[in-house]
C-alpha cells in the first residue's frame, strides 16, 4: 500500500452514501480477520474462545511470529481459554498490553433479522453477534499487529495482545483476573489500551468527538429484606411484609444522590460542550466550573447518560416476595443495583440507603464485592498519542475523556495499579447502539477508519524516536 494510498484513506470523510468501495489490502484483511471471528461462536452456552484463540493463532504463526510468543492459555478444564501474542520490542520503555475479549453474549437466531453467527454485509453495515462489542475490537488489533510484522517495524517497547475469556460473566472465570494472578508480565505493563471502551462518537455518519475511557463506576449490589410471621390471607394484619418494603423501595427510588464532580467529570463536560449546541452547551459548561451550577444539573440530569456521569446511582432491579396467593407474606426482598463514582465508598454508599430507607425493620445487606476502579492519569503518553493520532484522522475532532457507567475488565488492572484507557477504533452513533441486543451492527466505512485508527495508534505508542 503506498503512501498515497494511506492519506487518501486517512481523510476521507465517513459521510455520503454507503455505496460499496473495493477495500484495499489492509481493510481486506482486517475485514477477513472480524469475518472469522464473527462466524466462530463464543457465547458461554455453545460456544467456546479457545476455538476462537486457536484459528487466530494460526494467523500469528503464519506471519512470522515465534510460537513462543503466541500462546492459547488459560485454567485446566475450560472451554475458554486466551490468546496472548507478545510483539517483541526493544525495551527501551515499558510493555503495553492490548485488551479486547472474544466472548460475546448470548443471541437467538429468532430474535435477529438475520443469523446472528453468520458475517452478514447489508446496506453499508457489518451485522452479527460481537460486531460492536467486542470482536471489531479484538480484529482491529489484531490486523494492526499482523501489518506492522509485515512492515518489519520494531516497537520500542513490548506489546502483549490479551484476547480474553469471561468479560461478559458467562463464564467460569475472568480471563483478565486470571492472567494477572498467573502472568507476571501483565503487572509488569506501563499501561493498558482495552478497544471495549471509547467508541469515537459517530454523528451524521461523520466523527465528532474521540471518547477515552479513564475510569468506570463502580458495580455491587444490596439485599433488602422484609420478614414477618404471616398467616391466613382472609385474616390480614396491617404488618405486611410485600407493603412495608415497597414503602421503603418508593424512597429508595425517589432518592437521588448528590451532584459529585471531579478533575474527570469536569474535563468530560468541559470538552464535550463545543459539540453540543444551545442550552446543553450552556450547562455543561456551567457544571464543570468550580462550583457547579445546581441548575444547570438539574437540566443535565434529564438525560440518563449525564445523570448518571453526576452522581452514584442505585435502583431497584428485581422484586420478589410471598409463597402462595392465599397466605399473607413472610418475607419480600429486593435486589438495589448500585453504580458508584470511583471517588466515593461503598460504606457511604450503605449508610445512605440506610438513612433514606428509614426504617429498622428492613434488613440491608451488601451482597457483592465492591471492586474499587481508581481513574487513570487524564495526561500522560497515551493521551498525547490519541490527540495526535485523532488530529491526524479527523482533523478538529476533540478527544474526550469519560467515565464508564458501566464496566470492562479495565478495572482489573485498575486495582493491581496499572492505568487502563478504553480506546476503541471504530466509531458508533449513540443513537444506534445495539451491542447485546438484536442486529447488532457496525458501519462498514467506521470499521474500515477504526481499523487504521488502531494501527496508527499502536505504532505512535511504540515509536519512540523512530517517531518521523
Amino acid at each position: 500500500m503506498t503512501k498515497s494510498t494511506l492519506l487518501l484513506l486517512a481523510s476521507a470523510s465517513l459521510a455520503g452514501t454507503a455505496a460499496a468501495q473495493a477495500p484495499t489490502a489492509y481493510q481486506a484483511s482486517a475485514r477477513a480477520i472480524f469475518k472469522e471471528l464473527i462466524e466462530i461462536n463464543t457465547t458461554h452456552s455453545t460456544g467456546s474462545t479457545t476455538v476462537a484463540a486457536e484459528a487466530l493463532r494460526k494467523r500469528f504463526l503464519a506471519a512470522g511470529f515465534p510460537a513462543a510468543d503466541v500462546e492459547v492459555v488459560g485454567p485446566a478444564g475450560s472451554k475458554n481459554h486466551n490468546l496472548i501474542v507478545h510483539y517483541r520490542g526493544t525495551g527501551a520503555r515499558k510493555p503495553v498490553v492490548l485488551l479486547a475479549h472474544l466472548d460475546v453474549v448470548e443471541a437467538r437466531r429468532e430474535d435477529w433479522t438475520w443469523d446472528p453467527q453468520a458475517f452478514t454485509e447489508k446496506d453499508g453495515y457489518f451485522y452479527g453477534r460481537g460486531t460492536s462489542d467486542i470482536k471489531d475490537g479484538a480484529a482491529t488489533l489484531v490486523a494492526a499487529l499482523l501489518r506492522m510484522k509485515q512492515e518489519n517495524f520494531r516497537p520500542d517497547r513490548d506489546l502483549i495482545l490479551a484476547l480474553t475469556a469471561g468479560e461478559e460473566s458467562g463464564g467460569d472465570y475472568n480471563g483478565v483476573a486470571w492472567l494477572l494472578a498467573n502472568r507476571p508480565e501483565f503487572k509488569a505493563a506501563a499501561w493498558v489500551l482495552n478497544t471495549d471502551a471509547g467508541d469515537p462518537e459517530l454523528r451524521a455518519d461523520k466523527v465528532q468527538a474521540r471518547m477515552v475511557q479513564v475510569a468506570e463506576k463502580v458495580a455491587f449490589n444490596f439485599q433488602l429484606e422484609v420478614t414477618n410471621p404471616g398467616g391466613h390471607s382472609s385474616l390480614p394484619v396491617p404488618e405486611n411484609a410485600i407493603v412495608r418494603l415497597a414503602g421503603g423501595v418508593v424512597r429508595l427510588g425517589a432518592w437521588r444522590f448528590p451532584v459529585h464532580m471531579s478533575e474527570l467529570t469536569r474535563a468530560f463536560f468541559a470538552r464535550t460542550a463545543p459539540t453540543e449546541s444551545g442550552q446543553t452547551a450552556a450547562d455543561m459548561r456551567a457544571v464543570a466550573g468550580a462550583v457547579p451550577d445546581p441548575a444547570a444539573a438539574e437540566r443535565l440530569s434529564k438525560s440518563a447518560f449525564h445523570n448518571a456521569m453526576l452522581r452514584t446511582t442505585c435502583v431497584t432491579t428485581t422484586f420478589e416476595g410471598g409463597h402462595a396467593v392465599n397466605a399473607l407474606p413472610q418475607r419480600a426482598r429486593v435486589n438495589v443495583n448500585c453504580r458508584m463514582l470511583p471517588f466515593e465508598s461503598p460504606d457511604s454508599v450503605e449508610a445512605t440507603i440506610r438513612r433514606v430507607l428509614a426504617d429498622s425493620l428492613i434488613a440491608v445487606k451488601r451482597s457483592s464485592e465492591a471492586r474499587l476502579s481508581p481513574p487513570s492519569p487524564l495526561s500522560g503518553e497515551f493521551t498525547r498519542a490519541a490527540e495526535a493520532v485523532t488530529s491526524a484522522m479527523w482533523p478538529g475532532v476533540p478527544v474526550i475523556p469519560y467515565m464508564e457507567t458501566g464496566a470492562t475488565d479495565g478495572l482489573f488492572f485498575r486495582n493491581a495499579g496499572i492505568p487502563a484507557y478504553g480506546a476503541s477504533g471504530v466509531a458508533i452513533d449513540p443513537n444506534d447502539v445495539r451491542a447485546h441486543g438484536k442486529d447488532e451492527r457496525v458501519l462498514i466505512k467506521a470499521f474500515d477508519e477504526g481499523a487504521e485508527h488502531i494501527y496508527r495508534l499502536i505504532r505512535e505508542i511504540s515509536a519512540g524516536a523512530a517517531r518521523p
